[in-house]
Formats: C-alpha cells, sequence, structure tokens
C-alpha cells in the first residue's frame, strides 16, 4: 500500500497539474475534461486507459459525448497517494500533447 500524500504534496499536485480539483473530504481529485468531440474524448480515454494499466492504478471516470469526468485516489490507501500523482501526471501529459 501506498502512503497517504501530506498536505503540501496535495498543494503540489494541484499546482503542478492544472485543473485539478481536490474533494471535499480530502481523499480524491477530479477534473472535467471537454474535447471538441466524441472520438476525440473516447480516444484520449484510451490512451489513458493503457497509461493506468502500466500503473495498475485506474481512474474513476466517465464520458458524455466531448466530456470525460475523472476522479482519482488510492482506494486501498483510502487517500491520495503518489499513485494518483503519476497519474494526473500522464494525464496532463497526454493533454499538453493534444493542444499541440
Amino acid at each position: 500500500m501506498s502512503d497517504i500524500l501530506n498536505s503540501d504534496q496535495v498543494d503540489h499536485l494541484l499546482t503542478a497539474h492544472p485543473g485539478w480539483t481536490l474533494s471535499d473530504d480530502g481523499l480524491a481529485v477530479s477534473a472535467t475534461i471537454t474535447f471538441a468531440n466524441f472520438v476525440e474524448a473516447w480516444g484520449f480515454m484510451t490512451e489513458i486507459a493503457i497509461e493506468a494499466e502500466k500503473l495498475n492504478h485506474h481512474p474513476e471516470w466517465s464520458n458524455v459525448y466531448n466530456r470525460v469526468a475523472i476522479t482519482l485516489t488510492t482506494h486501498d490507501a483510502n487517500g491520495l497517494t503518489q499513485r494518483d500523482v503519476a497519474l494526473a501526471g500522464r494525464i496532463s501529459e497526454s493533454l499538453k500533447r493534444r493542444e499541440k
């Protein structure tokens, strides 16, 4: 099991990966991302699913047409861990590549 992030580490996560918000209970971060259309949203989800599998850490997410809502938390630690930081980083990298 991973160690839960302290408040400084959570602040760094939120600063390093704009667009994420901390849940009211402090146990998760979430983001909603809007794409041009369903195909782009689904392509993003496919890419992140592959990255999540590599990290053995899978997001809670939903997709409605061009929007993807993502929540990251480490359930077995009951909070945020480095596993969430790693997946948030992969998500941020994917979004930066798509902006170009």
